[in-house]
């Protein structure tokens, strides 16, 4: 059973959104495992497609202000759509890092928050989807909150072993941003799920 009226232009435009922050998931995490040169190549990408979601933004937030009756809460629709569109202004906010601060050889530490990242915006994806189809989404919710303590851990693990490392202080302040970027765009994850969640909890 549907928990929604249908309105299949909001709910096709998030999925839409969700689609592109997986797709810039994905090209980080190429990216980073292909080293500095891919990663380059792919900030590239990832640059467009947050322009890409820029845009659906503006569509999602253009309709809300011209739509009498939505499917849920107009300030829900709003929450959702700019806390994904966070979501992926921080993916993009990591990969110019990455490039621009010449990191290279590309860390493993760095290899893996990718893939966390990656796993977020795949679970993100399919909770959008379960939102459009009215099911209840609290699974894809529960895991995007336990990757997001797994990320947490895991900057906490790489900054301190980063003051241990030897490395030279500016060196240091590079991989130490870039690492608070990473994580914060789990953080960002975590956010939608938490809106996800109230919206599903309001509607049942």
């Amino acid at each position: 059973m549907n928990l929604f009226p249908r309105d299949e232009k909001f709910f096709k435009l998030l999925e839409q959104q969700s689609n592109l922050i997986l797709d810039a998931a994905q090209a980080l995490f190429d990216g980073v495992q292909a080293g500095a040169a891919g990663m380059t190549l792919n900030a590239g990408v990832i640059k467009r497609l947050e322009h890409d979601a820029d845009e659906i933004t503006h569509q999602i937030l253009t309709r809300l202000h011209a739509t009498f009756v939505t499917p849920i809460d107009p300030e829900d629709l709003h929450a959702i759509t700019t806390a994904m569109d966070d979501v992926i202004d921080s993916i993009e906010d990591s990969s110019f890092r990455l490039t621009a601060y010449r990191i290279d050889p590309i860390p493993a530490g760095m290899i893996e928050f990718a893939q966390i990242i990656h796993a977020t915006c795949m679970r993100l994806q399919v909770a959008i989807q379960k939102l459009r189809a009215g099911k209840a989404l609290q699974e894809e919710c529960i895991e995007i909150n336990r990757l997001e303590n797994t990320a947490d851990d895991l900057v906490r693990r790489l900054v301190t072993n980063l003051f241990e490392s030897g490395m030279d202080a500016i060196s240091v302040m590079k991989h130490k941003e870039i690492y608070e970027f990473l994580e914060l765009a789990v953080d960002r994850c975590e956010d939608v799920a938490d809106v996800l969640q109230t919206v599903a909890v309001k509607n049942s």
